[in-house]
């Protein structure tokens, strides 16, 4: 598909704002929307009266749960490829001990495969991302928040081993596999898993945050309990955003997923996890 004006719904996202500023420098005519409206955006209440122009092309950032709510706008500006962002936690989370985590799995399935049907009843493309723990710019709630956690306390307060796997995936990688998502042929109907290049225990995956912000390694080791009281505290503190007692608990749960399909169809390729500086704060 050739056409160079494409629909953005999650634009204020830090990946919409990273894919909105990677198209416009290969020339796309981005038109933007986000709840919140904002800078260059449109507020998606008033996308149906605002845009009347054909959007055959759409990228859609927000939470996939909601994406339901917008298969009118797409009816209405002739959608022919949608391309959607998910989440491995729709595997990860489907059997976790937390309802919350159960939920939000639960969430993500329905959307997808509502998505699916939809896309699948009006001979839309349709290719949805499912990517790992997405890093990158210091705006990320994951990564960032555990760099934000070392600079304020000097360690970092581990359960257990942290022998759990993991593959974060950089925010700019993702953003290329959303363009390459251009691409694919009409009629595509299909779901990716996007991870990083490595494979990483949850204790390495740290390791690297501290060498990122040039820092030593310093670890506390923590049973449960006191983890759980360690969460309490910070969460007294205002502005520190404190780990979980769930996050605690799923640092010794293996999290990692390959991405040889994107690889294969997609020419997929991320970065192994080297976090710079400028990646966490």
């Amino acid at each position: 598909m050739t056409d160079k004006r494409v629909g953005l719904i999650g634009a204020s996202s830090f990946v919409g704002e990273q894919l909105r500023l990677f198209l416009e420098t290969r020339g796309y005519q981005v038109v933007a929307f986000s709840r919140q409206g904002g800078e260059g955006t449109l507020p998606l209440r008033q996308a149906g009266e605002d845009v009347v122009d054909p959007i055959r092309t759409w990228f859609y950032l927000a939470p996939i749960w909601t994406l339901p709510e917008h298969f009118h706008l797409f009816e209405i500006h002739g959608a022919q490829r949608l391309i959607a962002l998910s989440s491995t936690s729709r595997f990860s989370k489907k059997a976790s001990p937390s309802s919350s985590d159960r939920v939000l799995a639960s969430r993500l399935i329905e959307g997808e495969e509502q998505g699916m049907k939809w896309a699948g009843l009006h001979g839309c493309s349709l290719v949805i991302f499912q990517p790992t723990l997405i890093y990158g710019l210091g705006k990320d709630k994951n990564v960032t928040e555990i760099a934000g956690l070392i600079q304020r306390l000097g360690f970092f307060p581990i359960l257990g081993a942290g022998t759990g796997l993991r593959q974060p995936v950089h925010v700019d990688d993702v953003v290329s596999a959303c363009i390459a998502a251009l691409q694919v042929p009409d009629g595509t109907r299909q779901a990716y898993v996007l991870s990083g290049d490595e494979v990483l225990s949850y204790r390495l995956m740290v390791e690297r945050i501290f060498t990122g912000l040039g820092r030593k390694p310093r670890f506390v080791r923590c049973p449960l309990l006191l983890f759980s009281l360690v969460v309490w505290l910070l969460n007294l503190v205002p502005f520190v955003s404190a780990p979980t007692t769930e996050m605690a608990v799923r640092m010794n749960k293996d999290q990692n997923f390959d991405h040889d399909k994107a690889t294969a169809d997609l020419g997929f390729t991320p970065r192994p996890f080297n976090p710079e500086r400028s990646d966490l704060v």
